[in-house]
């Protein structure tokens, strides 16, 4: 009996935490699909129920108004996709190199140098960007890609989440016997510690691409040839003037800016899921 009991109570604790996993994940979904449904849906039906959750027949219709804008969606895609695909693998690359070499070298100031890391952390973006426009301004790198992808390699955020990954995954025995063997560090890193890094970096990447890709104010600053508009860029062009704003294609000018952001999570979410797979087995 006692054991009957406790059967039943085992089933309807997980029966309730499927519900609330369901629930949440709903909850997830939701404000996505409520923009795809309002691409689909006219500005009178968003401006009387804004929440609308099955789609309409203003698709083609938003889709034309889009045409008469300045808007350009394969410009934007191609622009936003160099600068994200650049700056994330910068980031990524660098960082974890940096990472490699608090972890894996015992020299002195490594412990200074990484706490300089951190308070770099601290220090807001919005505070330096005057200066760093002025300074790309006077090289003339103003209308260029290489301020929004180059800067990438210092991220500090990056390098403490790859230290902090690195420290338990990475055992020192095998950098130590690729070093006897007469491997070279780069070497060494890129064949060996990178594919261990493999979870990380595919995490990592995730949250610099989608950063990247959503970044508004730098690129507005920098970028004022409409041929270098990024896709956020692109989308602020669809805004209407004081008496009228077409929602409807706005929604989706933004639904087709967040479809490659869903096309790399599921790229790179087989990366993670190996990798919290391994850390529990590893527990």
């Amino acid at each position: 009996m006692a054991k009957k009991k406790n059967k039943a109570g085992f089933i309807i604790a997980h029966f309730w935490i499927y519900v609330l996993l369901i629930l949440l994940t709903v909850l997830s979904i939701l404000p996505f699909w409520v923009m795809f449904m309002n691409g689909t849906r006219s500005t009178p039906e968003i401006n009387a129920n804004a929440l609308g959750l099955l789609p309409s027949k203003y698709l083609a219709r938003n889709w034309n108004v889009i045409g008469t804008k300045s808007f350009n969606a394969m410009t934007g895609f191609i622009n936003s996709i160099i600068i994200s695909t650049g700056a994330t693998a910068f980031s990524v690359y660098f960082s974890s190199m940096t990472a490699y070499s608090i972890v894996a070298y015992r020299w002195k100031l490594r412990r200074a140098f990484f706490t300089f890391i951190m308070a770099v952390l601290m220090i807001p973006g919005q505070i330096v960007s005057i200066g760093f426009y002025q300074m790309m301004y006077s090289l003339g790198m103003n209308n260029s890609f290489l301020p929004l992808i180059v800067p990438a390699i210092a991220s500090p955020a990056v390098v403490f989440y790859m230290k902090q990954y690195m420290e338990p995954a990475l055992p020192l025995e095998i950098v130590q016997a690729a070093r006897i063997d007469g491997a070279g560090e780069f070497f060494t890193f890129n064949r060996i510690v990178i594919p261990i890094m493999k979870p990380a970096i595919a995490t990592q990447a995730i949250f610099a691409f989608v950063q990247k890709w959503n970044e508004l104010f730098v690129p507005s600053v920098l970028l004022t040839d409409i041929k270098k508009y990024t896709m956020p860029m692109m989308v602020g062009l669809l805004k209407g003037d004081i008496y009228k704003t077409e929602y409807g294609s706005v929604y989706l000018g933004l639904s087709l800016t967040v479809l490659p952001l869903f096309i790399v999570y599921f790229l790179l979410s087989k990366y993670i899921i190996a990798g919290v797979a391994l850390g529990s087995v590893k527990g």
